[in-house]
Order: C-alpha cells, then sequence, then structure tokens
C-alpha cells in the first residue's frame, strides 16, 4: 500500500514538473527566437538555417529553467496535498515521514542526474552544432546585406551603405568599404549596382563608379563603367572559433587538469581541440565546469526544502507564514547557486569549499528532519 502512495504522489508531482518545464521553457524559447531573426534579417541567412538555431537552443534553456520547475512543482504538489488534506491518509495509512523524505531525497539525486545529463552532455553538444550551423551556412539572402541609408557591416571586414533601391531592384549611389588589414583598405563607389541573379556565389554588380586602394603606403584610383564584387569569400561577425561553452565536458576537465598542473606538453597536445585552453582562460574554464557539474548539486537540497512543508500542518496557525518561508529559502537557494559562479577562480582550495556548500545545505537539511522526526539511528 505504501508503495502505492509514494507512486501516486510521485506520479503527481513528476507530471506537474515536465508540463510546467516544458512550458515555460517553450515560452522563454519563443520569446528568444524572436532576437534570433537577426540570423536571417541582418546577417543574410536562410529561414531552415534560422529555425534550427533556435531549435538547438532548447536544450539550454530547459537547462536553465530545470531547478525552478523542479522547486516549483515539488513544492506546489507537497502544499496541494496538505491543503486538500490528503498527506494525513498516507500518515493515517502508516508512511513514516522520514521514509517519505528518504525516498523522494533518492529521486532528487535521480533528476539531478538527468541536470548533468543536459548541462554537461546534452547543452555543449546542441550549442557547438548550433554555431558550426552558422559558421558553415550560405548568405542565401544576399539583399538582406544592404540596408537603405544605413551603413551595414554584417560581413566581416566589410561595410556597405546604399542611398536607395528602386522598383526594379536597383540599388543607387552605393559605397563599399573593405578593410584588407590594419594599414590598407579599399573603397569602391558606384552610382548604380543590382545583384546577379541565379548564381551560386553573391555577386554585386557595379556600374560607373570608381576604386580607391590604399596598399604599402601607396593610394592607387581608377574609375570603372562595369564591375563585379563578390560577396562569398567574406563571412559574418559571427565568431568562428569555438567558445568555451561549447567544447566537451571532458576536454574542459583535461583542459582544466593540465593547466591546474602546468603540465605544458599536454597542453599543447590539448590545444588542437581547445584552442582557447589558456592559463588567462583558466577561470572561464573553471566557471563552466561548475556551472556544468557544481549548480546540479543543489537539486536535492532543494528537494529537501520543498519537504519541510510536510513537517507542519495547515490546521497550525503559522502554517501560510511557513509555507512562505520554505518557497523563498528555495528561490534563495536557486539564486545563490547561481551566484556561485562569481566565486570560482584558479584557487583550488577556494573552489572545493565552493563545490561543497550545497553537501553542507544536504546535511543541515537532513539533519534538521532528523531533529524534528524524532527519528533514532539504528546500529
Amino acid at each position: 500500500m505504501k508503495k502505492i502512495i509514494f507512486r501516486k504522489f510521485l506520479y503527481d508531482c513528476l507530471i506537474f514538473f515536465i508540463i510546467a518545464l516544458l512550458s515555460s521553457s517553450i515560452i522563454v524559447w519563443v520569446f528568444q527566437a524572436v532576437n534570433y531573426l537577426d540570423l536571417v534579417i541582418d546577417d543574410g541567412r536562410n529561414y531552415s538555417v534560422y529555425l534550427y538555431y533556435t531549435l538547438l537552443n532548447f536544450p539550454k534553456i530547459i537547462s536553465k529553467i530545470y531547478p525552478f520547475a523542479f522547486f516549483f512543482s515539488f513544492s506546489y504538489v507537497i502544499a496541494k496535498y496538505e491543503l486538500n488534506n490528503e498527506l494525513i491518509i498516507f500518515w493515517n495509512f502508516g508512511v513514516n515521514k522520514m521514509n517519505f523524505v528518504n525516498f523522494f531525497f533518492i529521486i532528487s539525486i535521480i533528476l539531478l542526474f538527468i541536470q548533468i545529463s543536459l548541462t554537461a552532455f546534452a547543452v555543449p553538444s546542441s550549442q557547438n552544432l548550433a554555431r558550426s550551423l552558422v559558421r558553415v551556412s550560405d548568405y542565401n539572402f544576399v539583399d538582406n546585406f544592404i540596408k537603405i541609408k544605413k551603413f551595414n557591416a554584417s560581413v566581416h571586414e566589410l561595410t556597405i551603405y546604399t542611398e536607395d533601391k528602386d522598383s526594379e531592384g536597383n540599388y543607387n549611389n552605393i559605397y563599399i568599404k573593405k578593410k584588407i588589414n590594419n594599414d590598407d583598405f579599399q573603397i569602391i563607389y558606384a552610382k548604380k549596382g543590382v545583384f546577379k541573379k541565379n548564381q551560386k556565389d553573391p555577386v554585386l554588380e557595379l556600374f560607373n563608379g570608381e576604386n580607391t586602394s590604399l596598399s604599402n603606403g601607396k593610394l592607387t584610383n581608377f574609375s570603372f563603367s562595369k564591375s563585379e564584387f563578390n560577396l562569398n569569400p567574406y563571412s559574418t561577425n559571427t565568431i568562428l572559433v569555438k567558445k568555451t561553452q561549447e567544447h566537451k565536458t571532458n576536454e574542459l576537465i583535461r583542459c582544466a587538469a593540465s593547466l591546474i598542473t602546468k603540465d605544458i606538453k599536454n597542453i599543447k597536445i590539448i590545444k588542437e581541440k581547445v584552442r582557447n585552453c589558456e592559463f588567462n582562460n583558466l577561470d572561464n574554464i573553471l566557471a563552466e565546469l561548475h556551472k556544468r557539474l557544481g549548480i546540479p548539486l543543489y537539486l536535492p537540497a532543494l528537494m529537501l526544502t520543498s519537504l519541510l512543508l510536510i513537517i507542519n500542518s495547515k490546521e497550525k496557525i503559522n502554517f501560510s507564514k511557513f509555507r512562505f518561508i520554505t518557497f523563498l529559502i528555495g528561490f534563495f537557494i536557486i539564486i545563490f547557486s547561481e551566484s556561485t559562479l562569481r566565486f570560482i577562480d584558479d584557487s583550488i582550495k577556494f573552489n572545493v569549499f565552493i563545490i561543497l556548500i550545497p553537501v553542507i545545505f544536504i546535511i543541515m537539511f537532513y539533519f534538521y528532519f532528523l531533529i524534528k522526526l524524532k527519528t533514532k539511528f539504528v546500529k
């Protein structure tokens, strides 16, 4: 009978948790997807690239909302059961409150591993795939490169400006500045320009203009009646090098271990995969590892926080106040867990202390349950 009770309660909690997690993640994803429209509008990407890119960011959104949905769901269901007098039925059937706590503490450990699988594996892989998709994608909507009466620098080392565009698709008074290096540049002005249709590479055909170049301190200038400017060799301002958060967890662990031990030989080998495996980036690497493996450790503490609601009965006058304080404690733990990222640095002893904080919370809460529920240790 007790197994059936536990199973029913767990089922209600998990269903509410999944619904809360997915619904809130979808809402955030929709708002975020609107911001990603710049991939199409400014960078001239294909709509399929935009769709895949936004979908690949969904695991990251889920991992961020996971702790909030977790704590809110279990706290809400426990409070609802108490207000509906359903918890009293559990206790009347002989369910021991400490066994109840132990059962859901184990469930929190299982959900902890699910969260780690998201943060340590799914999110980095999806982020890297999303970034790679942008790196290799083509500029299918090349007309988006040129903004009327606006300097557009969405293309790397290239600035384009036009005064207006007529009904036939011709651009008037086009200005193009191409940066060659820190000292050299090329400036092209044309009275008229149009994109060539039905071509694999985006080509801007220019008419009646001038080309001015500065190379090795020498300035050259010539006029042309017709010229072509190929945009294919250029890339957008999208970062081409892998970010720290896009690398695999095992790669970052190897990198961090080599940097901490100052194993120069191993660092050179790792840098073939992790280009930003450098001493000045150690803080960021450790913070990323803490975000993936350290912050999820607060989930069992959040579970124990929500289980505080089984200690007091709704019949007590201060139950509403106690429930409110419980919610505040839970949200404080969530905010605190995220803020610990700021304290991660290259000090190993201090980082170990930061990692042990959720364990300290768990021990404190567990002993609080032992004291309040008057459970004795059995030899």
